[in-house]
């Protein structure tokens, strides 16, 4: 099983271009907290979830640390989850989805990253035998980000997360990403869906306010 080392998950985590810059002992804090975090989550700390767990815990760790140090939680708040949004870059996506393969290509390799990248506590529902040529979806049925942070108090957080795919997939060419609920945002499922269009957005169609 991968190791868990906080301070290996915040450098790969979002935060790994805003975490130098805070001061040593919020830093110091953070990866104690960290610890703390890794054991009392320990049934998800495996290999799959290496990735989404680096970004979890050093959330919650980050958030509770600079209340500790005087932060407001409205102020933490707005330092955690804009930070995480400022380190995406959607570009490629944007850049890649020009391309008439977009589709089919997001139909084979999501499901299998997400197969490979996704450990204890994920539940998919895939389409992709049934979809329309122009159509790509899928819904999550469990996920960590809610298991995790729900029983904390901390689900805004998982919305917080929920809003990186707006970010990451609300301004593909050609393509319409439509989610109208989030496990996190009290929904049963999270609903992906990818339509396809023939022009680009406002040439015959309008882009979908996701949330």
């Amino acid at each position: 099983m991968k190791k868990y080392i906080p301070e290996k998950m915040v450098a790969i985590s979002r935060y790994q271009n805003f975490f130098p810059t805070l001061d040593l002992g919020i830093r110091q804090d953070i990866y104690a907290r960290m610890a703390e975090l890794i054991e009392e989550e320990k049934a998800y700390c495996d290999m799959g979830n290496y990735d989404h767990m680096s970004q979890i815990l050093t959330s919650i760790a980050m958030y509770e640390v600079l209340q500790k140090h005087g932060k407001s939680e409205e102020e933490a708040y707005r330092i955690v989850s804009e930070e995480m949004w400022k380190f995406l870059d959607p570009s490629g996506f944007q850049k890649l989805s020009k391309k008439s393969f977009f589709l089919p290509l997001m139909k084979k390799i999501v499901p299998f990253g997400f197969k490979h990248g996704s450990g204890a506590g994920w539940k998919y529902t895939w389409h992709t035998d049934t979809d329309a040529k122009n159509e790509f979806h899928f819904e999550c049925r469990e996920c960590i980000y809610d298991k995790i942070l729900r029983p904390r108090g901390l689900i805004k957080l998982g919305a917080m997360c929920c809003h990186a795919d707006i970010i990451n997939y609300g301004q593909l060419h050609y393509t319409d990403f439509i989610r109208t609920k989030t496990l996190c945002q009290d929904g049963d499922f999270c609903d992906f869906l990818f339509v396809r269009h023939d022009t680009d957005v406002g040439d015959g169609w309008e882009r979908t306010k996701s949330i």
